[in-house]
C-alpha cells in the first residue's frame, strides 16, 4: 500500500518506487542542480505521505478538493485526547494488551481469520446463485467462536446473507453513534504464484515478527483489530454511553455492491439518512516517516470514477477489398486522440494534497529550506504555486495524483484475419479529480471525439444522447460501461464547524502513537495531516450516513520490517506489534468517542 520514493533527477529518470525504508530518502546534503530538478529532487518523499494506499486499488492515484474549507490556511494540530471518565479502564487495557498472553491470543485471531479464503471474484451473481460466497460462512462460525462476548453482548443482523451488522447499544440514545467498518473478503490469490509465496498464502503462519497470508493486512487486520477491541473492552466490564455499529461488508474488492452497497441501505432504513452517525472509521492509511517526522493521513474523501464504453461499428467484408479506415484502424485514431489528450492539471491551494504539503513544510524537522520556502510561498505567491505545480506536473505520479486520469484498459474487435470486423470497442477508465464532475469528464470525451466522430463519417451517441444524425457510414457510441460512474466523494469537515470528529480522531491518533511508544526509544510524537484514498472503499455506499468519514486504521508503516507487504500481491503480511497498535487505537477511539461532548 504504501511505497518509499526516491528519485534520480539528475539523470532524467523516472520515479523509483522502492520499499519504504530500504534506503535514505534524501541525501544528507542536496548536490547542486538546476532549480527545477533540485525541487523535484527533494519532493521525492513527498508522495509517501500523502499517497497512502499508493500500491492498491489498481495503483490508481488521488486528489481531494476542501470544498469551500481554506486549506492552505496552515497545519495546526490538536493535543492527544485521552478519555478522563475512562481513563482507569484505558489504564487497565493497556495491562492487558501489554502481556504476552495477549499477544499471542491476538496474533492467533488473525491468523485464524486469514485461514478462512473469503475470496471473491469481477461479476459474480447475488449470494445465493454462486457457490463461490458459501466460504463466508465458514468465517461467520470462525468470528463466532473466537469473539463470545461480542456476539453475547451486541446485537447482530446479517444483510444479505453475509454482511455482518453489530450493534452495541448505547446508554445515552441522545448520542449520535459512531460506525467502525472493515471488510470480509479478500483479493483471490492466482494459483501460479502458490510457490512464491514465502508462507503459504492461506497458512496463518507466524514467524515471530509477521503473520503471513492473504488478508492480513487488507482487511482482515482490521475487522479483527475492532473485534479484538470491543471482546477486551467487554472484558473488562466497559459498557458503552455512545451506540457503536460495527458494520462488515464481503465483497469490497468487487466493488462493494452486494455486502456494503446492502449494509448501507440497512442502516438508512434503521438510522435515517440524515447523516446519523457522527463518524465512520473505514480501512485506510496509517502513518509513516518523511523529511524526519512522523506523519499520519487518515483520507478525509476519495476520487470518482467513470469507466467508457467506446464502440465503433461499420459495415464488414472480406479483407482483400478494405475500406479506406477498418473499424479497429477508427478505434485506434479515438484512442490515440485520448492519449494525446489528457485531462487538464491544475494545483489549487484548496486540495488535500496542498493541504498535505502545507502541513510537511510546517512540522518536516529535516525538509530542506528552500523547498519547504517554496511550498510557503506558493500560500499567497501565483507565481511560486505555478512553479510548484509545474514540478509536480513532470512526474507521472503526481499528475495522476493531482488530476483526473484515464488509462484504456480494454481493447476487443475482431474474430478472424480474413475478415474485416463489423464491431470493435475499448474501455478507458477514468479516476475523477474532486475539483471535477463525473458530467465534467463526459462532457471532455464527448468533446474530445465529436471531430473525430464527423472526419469519419459516424453516427454519434455519447452517454444517451445522439449528437449526429444518419445516414453515416457506421456509429461510434460511448457510455458507462456497466453503469458504476462515481461521484468524487464528499470532503469530510477538517476545520471550523463541523471538524469535531477530525479532531477528535487525531486527538486518538497522537495519544495511541505516544502511548504504545511509552519508554522505548524514537519518536514519541505524530503530526496528523489529512489525506486520501487512491481507489474507492465501501465508505462510498455510506456518504449519506455521516459528514465525518474517515479512511484509517493506523498502521504502521515506519521503515522496511513494517511497511505495508504484498497487499493484492505475493506475500502479504501483517506486523504482530502493528495488530497490537492498531487494537489500541480502535479501543482509545471508542472510549475518547464515549465520552466526547463534541461530536
Amino acid at each position: 500500500m504504501l511505497a518509499g520514493m526516491a528519485k534520480r533527477f539528475s539523470t532524467g529518470q523516472s520515479l523509483d518506487l522502492t520499499p519504504m525504508g530500504e534506503k535514505s530518502l534524501l541525501p544528507q546534503s542536496t548536490p547542486r542542480q538546476e532549480p527545477g530538478r533540485r525541487y523535484r529532487y527533494l519532493l521525492a518523499t513527498t508522495l509517501v505521505v500523502i499517497s497512502f494506499y499508493l500500491l492498491s486499488r489498481d495503483n490508481a492515484l488521488y486528489l481531494n478538493v476542501g470544498r469551500g474549507q481554506h486549506l492552505a490556511a496552515g497545519c495546526s494540530q490538536v493535543a492527544p485526547v485521552t478519555p478522563e471518565r475512562n481513563a482507569e479502564l484505558l489504564g487497565k487495557f493497556s495491562d492487558v494488551i501489554g502481556t504476552p498472553d495477549f499477544k499471542t491470543k491476538a496474533i492467533d485471531w488473525l491468523a485464524g481469520a486469514v485461514q478462512v479464503p473469503t475470496e471473491v471474484f469481477d461479476a459474480m451473481p447475488d449470494p445465493g446463485q454462486d457457490s463461490r460466497w458459501e466460504a463466508f460462512g465458514p468465517f461467520h462460525d470462525y468470528l463466532l467462536n473466537a469473539f463470545p462476548l461480542v456476539h453475547s453482548t451486541l446485537s447482530l443482523t446479517k444483510v444479505n446473507t453475509y454482511g455482518l451488522l453489530f450493534e452495541w447499544t448505547g446508554s445515552d440514545s441522545s448520542l449520535k453513534p459512531i460506525l467502525l467498518a472493515g471488510h470480509q473478503d479478500v483479493v483471490p490469490v492466482e494459483p501460479k504464484t502458490y510457490a512464491d509465496w514465502t508462507h503459504p498464502p492461506y497458512s496463518g503462519y507466524y514467524d515471530g515478527e509477521f503473520i503471513w497470508g492473504r488478508g492480513s493486512s487488507d482487511d482482515k487486520s482490521g475487522l479483527i483489530g475492532i473485534m479484538t477491541s470491543i471482546e477486551t473492552l467487554i472484558g473488562l466490564d466497559f459498557k458503552p454511553t455512545r451506540t457503536v455499529v460495527l458494520a462488515f461488508g464481503f465483497d469490497e474488492e468487487a466493488s462493494g455492491r452486494h455486502g456494503a452497497g446492502a449494509l448501507g441501505e440497512a442502516m438508512r432504513d434503521i438510522y435515517g439518512d440524515n447523516h446519523p452517525f457522527a463518524l465512520i472509521v473505514d480501512e485506510g492509511g496509517g502513518f509513516a516517516e518523511s523529511y524526519g517526522t512522523v506523519v499520519a493521513t487518515p483520507a478525509v474523501a476519495e476520487k470518482g470514477y467513470l469507466d467508457v464504453h467506446v464502440e465503433v461499428t461499420s459495415p464488414g467484408g472480406h479483407s482483400s477489398i478494405p475500406p479506406e479506415h477498418t473499424t479497429i484502424g477508427i478505434l485506434a485514431a479515438l484512442l490515440v486522440e485520448y492519449d494525446n489528450n489528457p485531462h487538464p492539471f491544475e494545483l489549487s491551494r484548496e486540495s488535500i494534497p496542498y493541504n498535505t504539503l502545507q502541513c510537511l513544510a510546517e512540522h518536516g524537522a529535516t525538509m530542506p529550506k528552500s523547498f519547504k520556502k517554496l511550498i510557503q510561498h506558493s500560500a499567497h505567491s501565483k507565481h511560486a504555486l505555478r512553479k510548484l505545480q509545474d514540478v509536480l506536473h513532470e512526474d507521472k505520479a503526481y499528475r495522476s495524483l493531482i488530476g483526473t486520469t484515464q488509462a484504456i484498459d480494454i481493447i476487443q474487435g475482431g474474430v478472424k484475419s480474413n475478415a474485416l470486423p463489423e464491431q470493435a470497442y475499448a474501455l478507458v477508465n477514468h479516476r475523477i479529480s474532486t475539483q471535477s464532475s463525473v458530467a465534467e469528464v463526459q462532457a471532455h470525451d464527448t468533446a474530445l471525439l465529436k471531430d473525430l466522430a464527423t472526419k469519419f463519417n459516424l453516427t454519434f451517441t455519447a452517454f444517451g444522447t445522439k449528437l449526429t444524425e444518419p445516414p453515416a457510414y457506421g456509429t461510434l457510441e460511448i457510455k458507462d460501461a456497466y453503469g458504476t460512474a462515481l461521484a468524487p466523494a464528499p470532503v469530510s469537515p477538517i476545520r471550523g464547524e463541523g471538524s469535531e470528529a477530525y479532531q477528535l480522531l487525531s486527538g486518538t491518533i497522537k495519544s495511541t502513537f505516544s502511548a504504545h511508544r511509552a519508554g522505548l526509544a524514537g519518536p514519541k510524537e505524530v503530526i496528523v495531516a489529512p489525506g486520501m484514498s487512491t481507489g474507492n472503499t465501501d465508505t462510498r455506499y455510506y456518504w449519506q450516513l455521516s459528514r465525518s468519514i474517515f479512511r484509517y486504521n493506523h498502521k504502521n508503516t515506519i521503515g522496511a520490517d513494517n511497511r505495508l507487504r504484498g497487499v493484492h500481491t505475493v506475500n502479504e503480511a501483517m506486523s504482530a506489534e502493528a495488530l497490537l497498535e492498531m487494537i489500541r487505537f480502535f479501543s482509545t477511539l471508542i472510549l475518547n468517542a464515549d465520552e466526547s461532548t463534541t461530536v
